[in-house]
């Protein structure tokens, strides 16, 4: 296990890279099944999913399309509850199957505000495939079908996660320990 130090905070390896990236390949599995003689939309939101989406994509071998939007809830290790749209998404979606690619589940406000505007674009289907949920935080009743990890509610950093902007070039996550 190591530690890594990140401006004022450390953090201990908490899931290995290796680790991660079986349980992704059992989530895309599940999805070139699912999706199977359809052409799925992932839309990754940024900028936590990136690394996760990009793994996710390479390892789905159903014709799919990418796309990014960014929403943003969380300000240092806090989220702040309001949602802010701070980039939107400039693709029809009316009939279309959309997988909501996310790093993290935490509230579950943004995702809940997220697939409400999506709602409104007509889509066949909207699923949510997030890397983690923190199921003993979320405050919204929510409908995560594609659920890499279930983990406590810590606050973590690493494969595309970050604190206060910094760490998500990290390729483990890591759990902040308390001092």
């Amino acid at each position: 296990m190591s530690i890594v130090k990140i401006k004022d905070k450390s953090f201990k390896t908490s899931i290995p890279e290796a680790e991660i990236l079986k349980k992704v390949q059992v989530v895309a599995d599940r999805l070139n099944k699912d999706y199977e003689g359809k052409t799925p939309v992932f839309l990754a939101v940024l900028n936590g999913a990136f690394i996760f989406a990009a793994d996710l994509m390479r390892m789905i071998t159903v014709p799919s399309e990418i796309s990014f939007v960014k929403y943003a809830s969380y300000e240092g290790t806090f989220s702040t509850g309001s949602m802010k749209t701070l980039m939107g998404l400039n693709q029809d979606l009316a009939g279309r199957h959309v997988v909501i690619v996310e790093d993290i589940v935490d509230s579950g406000f943004t995702m809940a505000h997220m697939i409400e505007d999506l709602k409104k674009m007509n889509p066949a289907s909207v699923e949510v495939c997030s890397l983690l949920v923190k199921p003993g935080n979320l405050k919204v009743d929510l409908d995560i079908n594609y659920a890499v990890m279930k983990i406590p509610n810590d606050f973590i950093v690493g494969y595309g996660l970050d604190y206060d902007q910094e760490g998500r070039n990290l390729r483990d996550i890591y759990t902040i320990v308390e001092e």
